[in-house]
């Protein structure tokens, strides 16, 4: 898979679990202690972010880190 189509789909994931858990993008940046424009960058798809910072999200929508690369 091309880097910029598995980036983009796995930023979609993140805004799905987001969405889910029913918090704004400001509460899961907060939850996370990111910049608002970081974490939007990265559910974009227009960042390549660090394993790191994904546990962090995976943490804030309590959900494995796998479930972050599992495409349901």
């Amino acid at each position: 898979m091309p880097e910029k189509k598995f980036l983009a789909s796995l930023g979609g994931r993140i805004r799905k679990l987001r969405l889910k858990k029913g918090l704004s993008l400001s509460e899961l940046a907060y939850l996370c202690d990111f910049e608002k424009a970081s974490l939007s960058r990265i559910e974009l798809g227009k960042t390549n972010t660090t394993i790191l910072t994904l546990c962090k999200i995976s943490k804030a929508l309590d959900v494995t880190l796998c479930e972050l690369f599992e495409d349901k």
